[in-house]
């Protein structure tokens, strides 16, 4: 008897594991898709990406197993494919775009999808879904604390990951750093007529720097009789962070932070807003009178900055701000609109009006953007103000449209995990007498690296991303080139590329698009763009190290700016290479033979933890094009002797380099700001930029200007600050 019950047991335990074995592994559908009694909304171009959990068969694939029907019931032309190493379907929307007189479809997913092994989908699954062409309001209370709620029920019950990230014109080979006919330096742009907010400004006769919490307006002409004319000193919580000049007008932005009074007792369950106002704050000042800047209008927009620009006499400011919904368990009516306040229209706070908060459709994103447009020439016209559900990881602008890329995580199987791969949806707005309206949207793989990754080239818009991770071989990375036009649909790809390794910098040149990846060694990719529906590689350059930032010299020549590379091992059997930063890099591309592009000249700066602020910060160079002068700050350590990670503290400054075609990279002037008695940095003696007036270059920090003859480099002058 007692081995019957055995036997029994046993095969109990084997049907157990057999009918487990069998739930586990059959064929699901990963990406989050509506039910039948849920109609979703989408964008007219919306592209369907369906993640399963297994690689599929496919011949399983195709118009009959995958289909979208109109309202008529009839199949849409739409163009399938598989992606993601077959664990993917892509739907294309149909070559004229989805009929918005007729909005209403279902996608159609049959369980005649089968895996490689033959094992069919569970179930078939329909969606249904409406089209629209414009992004849709919130429109009220209801509505929004319902998008938040369910953020907050999310969050409850599992943390993806889901916001991981936050982080031309542009086609011409001349920055605005190199723009003919000045006498003193601009900073230096990606878009030649857009200006981008730094620490230090110069107007060509005074200099203007931030300096912990003050602003200081120094007269810079003549370099031997500089003076400090006027100090800005902030409190009550504001930081000045970045600076504009516009003709007389000195524009501080920086970051606000305001305590609201926590209510006590019963009011405390009653409170119906977030407990404090975080804001990018801007202020505006009239500087006609140097040693008296005249405050003239000041703005607020809750959320951090998280870009800027200035373009004819108006400042475009994007904010991202993030909500504390987690009030909501406390109070299903609390206010969850954006705040703003503008003493051009009035001192009070201001709140964003539900009809002025637009959702991107499909969005999981618990977080606004902000857009708004200061307008310096009109000090009255009352700031603009437009909040969007969402988020937005790199800004570009162009003149007449900005562009925001917001990285979006899709669930991919891997090793019998589900894990989220990360994608990049595409926002268009139009910018129009200083109105700023989304226009579309669109739908790329991978990920953008920083803005000097996308450009707006005849109407058309390019983008260089990497997907996957160059160090992880269940998700090997690849890099592709992306061309839309101007509805932002996709006409020309470049996939593919350099996979193993990802995207360090990029830069548009007209017709030629550049771009480097790294993982071992630099290649330098050089792409024809002239047919945008078919670009192509011309040349490629593999050598040692990366440049993190590709500055165009003339249209056949780059300067590339980063760092050397060494590798040790790797030569045992399974073993890894070890790859090891070491000195800032300056590398001269010669492109002029497109299919064979050279390094004419490279130069190497001091050991492992030497770094400069232009590794990350193109403002960080100064480019005086007409005397092929380029500077920028620099910290140097040198290789300890006999030791493979030790370093020991150089110099401390900026260094001034004459490049040219005909000589290469020739060193100028080391510029220092420490004592000769520094064994380590001081971060006052730190020189953050280079400038120059006229026929002197100005090394600036903290406590200190420098002013230095161009000529020779003999000192002109000096100011001290503190």
């Amino acid at each position: 008897m007692k081995n019957k019950w055995l036997f029994l047991g046993g095969i109990t335990l084997i049907l157990i594991i057999l009918v487990s074995f069998s739930f586990f592994n059959r064929l699901k559908i990963v990406s989050t898709l509506a039910g039948t009694n849920e109609e979703l909304i989408v964008l007219n171009n919306k592209v369907w990406e369906i993640t399963f959990s297994k690689e599929l068969n496919p011949d399983s694939v195709n118009n009959t197993s995958v289909y979208i029907l109109n309202e008529e019931g009839e199949k849409e032309q739409v163009r399938i494919s598989l992606e993601n190493n077959n664990k993917s379907i892509e739907i294309q929307p149909p070559e004229e775009g989805y009929n918005l007189h007729s909005p209403h479809y279902t996608l159609v997913l049959t369980d005649d999808i089968k895996t490689k092994r033959g094992q069919n989908l569970n179930q078939s699954v329909k969606t249904a879904f409406k089209v629209i062409n414009t992004l849709p309001a919130i429109g009220s209370r209801d509505k929004l604390n319902s998008y938040f709620s369910r953020m907050l029920k999310e969050e409850r019950t599992f943390f993806s990951g889901r916001d991981m990230a936050v982080s031309e014109e542009s086609s011409s080979a001349k920055s605005s750093a190199d723009s003919a006919g000045t006498d003193y330096s601009v900073t230096n742009v990606q878009v030649s007529g857009i200006d981008e907010a730094d620490l230090i400004k110069t107007d060509g006769t005074h200099i203007y720097k931030i300096s912990e919490n003050k602003v200081q307006i120094i007269k810079a002409v003549p370099a031997d009789k500089m003076e400090l004319e006027s100090q800005l000193t902030f409190t009550g919580g504001f930081s000045p962070y970045q600076l504009f000049i516009e003709d007389s007008q000195l524009i501080v932005l920086g970051h606000s932070y305001k305590d609201i009074p926590e209510p006590i007792g019963k009011a405390s369950s009653e409170k119906k807003t977030a407990p404090a106002f975080q804001s990018a704050k801007t202020i505006v000042y009239n500087i006609e009178n140097k040693q008296k800047p005249k405050l003239i209008r000041e703005a607020d927009i809750e959320g951090s900055l998280l870009a800027s620009r200035l373009m004819d006499g108006k400042v475009y400011l994007i904010t991202s701000y993030r909500p504390e919904y987690w009030i909501l368990e406390r109070n299903e009516n609390a206010d969850l609109r954006p705040r703003y306040y503008d003493t051009a229209e009035s001192k009070e706070q201001q709140i964003v009006d539900y009809n002025e908060i637009k959702y991107f459709p499909g969005s999981q994103n618990a977080n606004y953007i902000n857009i708004a447009v200061l307008d310096l020439k009109r000090g009255r016209e009352p700031l603009a103000v437009t909040s969007y559900l969402g988020s937005g990881n790199e800004f570009y602008m162009s003149k007449n449209n900005v562009y925001l890329a917001d990285t979006h995580y899709n669930n991919e199987i891997i090793a019998d995990r589900q894990m989220p791969h990360p994608d990049t949806s595409i926002y268009k707005f139009n910018i129009k007498d200083g109105k700023v309206k989304f226009q579309t949207s669109a739908e790329i793989k991978g990920t953008v690296l920083n803005q000097f990754s996308m450009d707006e080239y005849n109407d058309n818009f390019r983008v260089v991303t990497t997907k996957g991770e160059a160090w992880d071989e269940r998700t090997p990375s690849s890099n592709s080139l992306y061309i839309l036009d101007e509805n932002l649909k996709q006409i020309g790809q470049l996939e593919d590329l350099a996979k193993g390794e990802r995207i360090y910098s990029a830069r548009f040149m007209n017709d030629r698009i550049y771009m480097v990846t790294f993982k071992e060694t630099d290649p330098l990719f050089v792409i024809d763009g002239s047919n945008p529906e078919k670009p192509y590689v011309l040349g490629e350059l593999k050598i040692p190290g990366f440049s993190n930032y590709l500055h165009p010299l003339d249209e056949n020549h780059l300067i590339g700016f980063g760092h050397d590379t060494k590798i040790t091992g790797g030569k045992g059997v399974g073993s890894q290479p070890v790859i090891t930063t070491d000195g800032v890099k300056i590398s001269l591309f010669d492109v002029s033979d497109t299919t064979n592009p050279v390094e004419k000249d490279t130069e190497i700066i001091g050991g492992r933890g030497t770094y400069s602020p232009l590794n990350y910060d193109h403002k960080a160079l100064l480019a005086d094009k007409k005397k092929n002068l380029y500077g920028f700050p620099i910290s140097i350590y040198q290789n300890k002797e006999g030791s493979q990670s030790e370093s020991i503290f150089d110099f401390q400054g900026a260094l001034v380099y004459k490049i040219t075609v005909q000589n290469g990279i020739e060193l100028q002037s080391e510029i220092t700001h420490q004592t000769e008695e520094a064994i380590y940095e001081e971060w006052e003696d730190a020189i953050e930029r280079l400038i120059f007036i006229g026929d002197c270059i100005y090394s600036i920090s903290p406590y200190k200007v420098d002013a230095y003859q161009t000529d020779g480099f003999q000192k002109a002058g000096e100011l001290k600050l503190n």
